[in-house]
């Protein structure tokens, strides 16, 4: 259908043209997604909510903190959590008395785990960082101090492991235990930052580890190398063959920027990579290096992964987050186990607490829980049902659930950052409007006749992006009630549109508009 230019005209200035869905042909479309409501394809997997980040334990007391997560949990699905800083002191797990005896304490562990089993999500343990008491020099990293020695006793630090994990299989049960996954230490590999030691060195503490988890029970899953830009795998699958040391998964991370690993002040400038197989290309590679090596049929997990390694990248909280997001889901299912995002929410205090509502930090959420763009990207993951059919599209999802309701998710990724000529802290920063994309066409046939409700779920440019809001607002330092309200109120969630439509001779065919970076979800639903 086309439109003369003064109905044109009133559309694009009512706002209609971007925010309703046309009933047209295909005809006209730059982009056409079909499917047939009968195909067979392959059951969704869930890897992409296996597990979620969080900044550090200690974090997880709190009582702010523990409500973002349960509503993350709740909206996004996420079954596993991981996070720095369990052995750290602020968690008091490790003492010596005056003759050098150990002393432990899980109280701090218990009240976390407690929360989290209760809620449904269970810990990807991260056994990290050195306690004081154990540690060989005073080599901190992070505001909170976490300790990146080598143990000056092995013998401690093993024993430590095995009384922590037997404490978790009597407090738990072993069939719980069983379940959850071990992974030693933290990015070893970035020596100035997280590991005073060397590669050799970290192996032999990962063997340690690893036996001392195994002396409590063989098949609790334990794993690493825990490193930094996807390195170190062929190597430490080698080692784990030669010394017979427990290895049930590979953990590694990566992120989408072009260059460094670690920003524990959150002052460096970053830049995102034009390569648009960033990370997708590094989790493809190391999945090839596990099926080529000796023990091919390890579990790959990427612990870490985002579009910046810094908490200080307004590509965070942008609307570009979510597609960036998706296109790279899209591209790994099949070949990794899980992509733990870094992490589900702002409270996150590497650089210390952040003075802002909007700072560039990892979350989902926000301080005041403000749900970011890259929230709806897991939610709208989250809505899929588990039937995948078959589809021509690349950057999409269309799937149908057990009781035959439809959901379509489909994403326009464009990196539209310039270059080197300018970094994320002073592109993102800014109010920045999408071009026009075309449109897309959903074409799906044999879908049984009746009635429907269609509704439709966006992110983009304003449209549930609080962050461009919070630019039109002038950045303020701090929000008062009203305008907490106001954002949280901009980014709602609530459908675009509702409809009740019949559908006739099994055909569904709808016309979209498409912007730079929208996210689109639409669901079709059987009216009762």
């Amino acid at each position: 259908m086309k439109y003369t230019l003064s109905i044109l005209c009133i559309l694009i200035a009512t706002g209609l043209l971007c925010n309703t869905l046309h009933a047209q042909t295909a005809g006209n479309s730059s982009r056409l997604i079909q499917a047939d409501y009968n195909s067979a394809g392959k059951p969704l997997d869930h890897f992409f909510d296996a597990c979620v980040g969080a900044g550090r334990a200690n974090e997880g007391l709190r009582a702010n903190w523990q409500q973002q997560l349960l509503a993350v949990k709740k909206e996004c699905g996420f079954r596993y959590i991981r996070m720095h800083g369990l052995l750290t002191d602020d968690m008091g797990v490790y003492q010596e008395d005056k003759q050098g005896n150990p002393v432990y304490n899980w109280q701090y562990i218990d009240a976390l785990y407690d929360f989290l089993l209760s809620i449904h999500i269970k810990p990807f343990v991260e056994l990290s960082f050195m306690p004081a008491a154990l540690a060989s020099t005073n080599k901190t990293i992070f505001w909170w101090k976490g300790n990146i020695s080598y143990p000056k006793d092995e013998q401690k630090w093993a024993d430590l492991i095995t009384a922590l994990v037997t404490h978790f299989k009597e407090r738990y049960g072993d069939a719980e235990v069983k379940t959850w996954y071990f992974e030693v230490w933290n990015e070893p590999n970035l020596q100035t930052w997280f590991f005073t030691g060397t590669q050799a060195d970290y192996f032999k503490l990962y063997s340690i580890t690893a036996n001392a988890i195994a002396k409590v029970s063989p098949a609790y899953k334990v794993g690493g190398p825990a490193t930094a830009g996807s390195a170190w795998v062929p190597e430490f699958i080698d080692y784990c063959v030669q010394h017979k040391a427990p290895l049930h998964f590979i953990s590694t991370h990566t992120y989408g920027v072009k260059s460094g690993f670690v920003d524990p002040d959150g002052n460096t400038g970053t830049i995102l990579s034009n390569d648009r197989n960033a990370v997708s290309g590094d989790v493809i590679r190391v999945h090839q290096q596990i099926t080529q090596s000796a023990m091919p049929g390890l579990e790959l997990h990427y612990t870490e992964w985002s579009s910046s390694y810094t908490p200080a990248d307004p590509i965070h909280d942008s609307y570009h987050e979510a597609a960036f997001m998706l296109d790279k889901i899209k591209k790994t299912m099949g070949v990794t186990n899980s992509m733990s995002y870094w992490v589900f929410t702002d409270i996150f205090e590497e650089a210390g607490p952040r003075t802002t509502p909007f700072h560039g930090g990892f979350g989902l959420l926000n301080y005041q829980g403000i749900r970011k763009p890259a929230f709806y990207a897991y939610q709208f993951l989250h809505a899929l049902g588990n039937h995948q059919l078959l589809t021509n599209d690349s950057s999409s999802f269309t799937c149908k659930d057990d009781k035959g309701n439809i959901q379509v998710l489909f994403w326009d990724f464009t990196i539209t950052h310039p270059g080197d000529s300018v970094n994320n802290q002073q592109y993102y920063i800014r109010d920045l409007p999408s071009r026009d994309k075309g449109t897309v066409a959903i074409q799906l046939s044999n879908v049984p006749d009746g009635k429907y409700v269609l509704k439709t779920y966006k992110t983009g440019y304003k449209t549930n992006d609080p962050y461009t809001a919070y630019i039109a607002m002038g950045r303020p330092g701090q929000l008062t009630k009203q305008q907490e309200a106001s954002l949280k109120e901009v980014s709602n969630g609530k459908p675009i549109s509702v409809e009740t439509i019949t559908i006739t001779k099994g055909a569904f065919d709808r016309k979209i508009p498409l912007h730079e970076n929208d996210v689109i979800l639409l669901t079709l639903n059987k009216a009762r």
